[in-house]
């Protein structure tokens, strides 16, 4: 059955510009794109123009759904409390519903692989979300398409095992490598990681001390092998890579001998420039521009903007952020909204090689958010006074899911 929507007096977010007018979609794909001033806009619309039949968007903008390329949240929903595990299918999809209502019609989830031999928490339970994940979107449970991103512990034993187990599946389209060991990329400020980890885990300072003497062991015996191996059979596959946490230009020289396409979160601008500077796009977590700087320590994402060197905001720990820090960006007269939607949708799109999505244009998938904004002023409950955007209604492929 053919299916034939528009969607009318919406303010359209498009590649170069934001207009006034109608978008119809058949059969899942855009077809139309119509100013009101143009002359097609009654043909379009019918005999009443704008106010013919169709959806009434009533002024809200109209943007591509957004692709996430790199959220943990299906892991929380997983895991919501440490050692104690939900039904991982009932976890995907309250997770899908939560990343939906933040605007996201393309979901990659970020899932740990690689962990200690006396490991049971989320890293030795990857194979049982990635089959959670396959099953319920293979179903039609989930309003959002769901894709797989391996994060690669490299400085783990089990890592590239676990990786020949599931890195085949076809939902598989990107593998960060990583190594979180302290005193370097994410965490070279260690007091940083030990704050992260006493909030977290409620170490002891013996604990962390301990913990921090057997990172760097398992470092030394493994990360610089497994990080090449990964390499080479994500590459086989035909799996995009991404780096995490370049800090150095060492760093960047060597994602870069391996293939690495994205570099994910570089820590210091001196890394994001060479990363550019190798063809790979900077992705930064939309809540570093929220919060106005990394938790970590590490450059603003406001500071790489200002040097040209971001492409792609990710939903990180904060599924709502990229929207947020979208319209915060806006407000500030940063960027465009133009500009801002393509930081979330059409640049991680074509990182992953997904060129039928991420823009509002005719033969495009029909993936498309409705946000309203809304307008508060600081307060005490909202201190950054930024525009607060909501998701009014979601289409995936022409079919309203949200």
């Amino acid at each position: 059955m053919t299916t034939d929507t528009i969607l009318r007096n919406a303010q359209i977010v498009l590649a170069d510009e934001v207009v006034h007018g109608s978008v119809r979609m058949i059969d899942g794909v855009i077809v139309d794109v119509v100013p009101s001033d143009s002359a097609l806009d009654g043909v379009l619309t019918g005999p009443g123009g704008l106010d013919g039949p169709g959806e009434d968007m009533c002024g809200d903008y109209l943007m591509p759904g957004l692709v996430e390329l790199h959220t943990d949240q299906v892991e929380g929903h997983f895991q919501p409390r440490p050692k104690r595990f939900w039904d991982p299918i009932p976890a995907v999809i309250a997770h899908d519903a939560q990343m939906t209502a933040s605007g996201m019609t393309t979901v990659l989830d970020a899932l740990r692989i690689g962990g200690s031999p006396d490991e049971a928490g989320l890293a030795a339970q990857a194979d049982i979300l990635v089959a959670a994940i396959v099953h319920a979107a293979d179903a039609g449970l989930l309003r959002a398409d769901h894709l797989v991103h391996l994060r690669c512990e490299v400085s783990t034993y089990d890592v590239v095992d676990v990786f020949e187990r599931i890195g085949g599946h076809e939902r598989v389209r990107l593998v960060s490598l990583m190594d979180h060991t302290p005193g370097q990329r994410q965490y070279a400020d260690v007091e940083a990681f030990r704050t992260y980890m006493v909030g977290k885990h409620s170490f002891s300072d013996a604990q962390f001390e301990a913990h921090v003497v057997d990172l760097h062991e398992r470092s030394a015996l493994y990360a610089d092998a497994h990080r090449g191996e990964m390499a080479r059979r994500a590459s086989a596959r035909g799996i995009t890579m991404a780096a995490h946490d370049d800090a150095t230009l060492a760093h960047v020289t060597e994602s870069s001998e391996l293939g690495v396409r994205i570099s994910e979160f570089p820590t210091t601008v001196k890394a994001a420039r060479a990363a550019r500077a190798a063809g790979q796009l900077v992705v930064m977590g939309a809540p570093n521009i929220v919060r106005g700087g990394s938790h970590s320590g590490n450059v603003a994402a406001a500071e790489l903007l200002r040097h040209g060197l971001l492409d792609i905001l990710s939903s990180d720990y904060v599924p709502a952020s990229p929207l947020q820090a979208v319209f915060a960006l806006v407000a500030n007269g940063d960027v465009t909204l133009s500009q801002g939607a393509a930081l979330v949708s059409a640049n991680p799109a074509r990182a992953i090689g997904l060129h039928d999505r991420g823009t509002i244009a005719v033969g495009l998938r029909a993936d498309l958010v409705r946000v309203h904004v809304h307008e508060l002023a600081a307060s005490a409950h909202h201190p950054s006074g930024a525009p607060v955007p909501i998701v009014r209604g979601v289409w995936r492929e022409g079919v309203r899911v949200a």
